[in-house]
């Protein structure tokens, strides 16, 4: 039986067919696969599959460099661990972290107001961000006077809550 490399493309082996080598290369099944694990990477925006996609991109590039089958998995096996485990750790913390421009009622926590008529645990009135608010004290205990500046703890509705 003569071996695979020595015959020439396109030949006919056993039973007048063509050897399933010739018909496709190896690695244009990486790229199958690649195209296949990107799929699910959109559909579901899960990262993993695009880099497992990439590892199956670097097992291509290494069959079209002419390594075998053992270095082509190994390649894969390799850079899909590398970049889950360098970049998915990564990627979790930017997606935790918060926006560094915050609108809306999340503009407003954190600002100072003045207080225009007396505030305490069960009402009031400040200026906030130019506008009138209602306002309540985070600590039921406490007053605050017209003329004092307040921090806008948090916004119930529409009510802040200052201290």
């Amino acid at each position: 039986m003569p071996d695979r490399d020595a015959r020439p493309p396109g030949t006919l082996s056993r039973g007048g067919r063509r050897a399933y080598h010739d018909l496709v290369d190896t690695w244009v099944w990486w790229l199958v696969a690649a195209v296949g694990l990107g799929i699910p990477l959109v559909v579901t925006a899960m990262p993993e599959f695009g880099m497992l996609a990439l590892g199956a991109v670097a097992a291509a590039v290494t069959n079209a460099l002419g390594a075998g089958a053992v270095a082509q998995f190994i390649v894969f096996a390799a850079v899909s661990v590398a970049l889950i485990a360098v970049v998915r750790p990564v990627a979790m913390r930017h997606r935790a972290q918060r926006p560094e421009l915050a609108s809306g009622v999340e503009a407003l926590k954190g600002r100072q107001a003045v207080v225009l008529e007396r505030v305490d645990g069960s009402g009031g009135r400040i200026k906030l961000a130019g506008e009138i608010w209602s306002a309540r004290a985070l600590d039921s205990e406490r007053t605050f006077e017209a003329g004092e500046h307040v921090d806008v703890v948090e916004i119930e509705g529409a009510t802040a809550i200052v201290m």
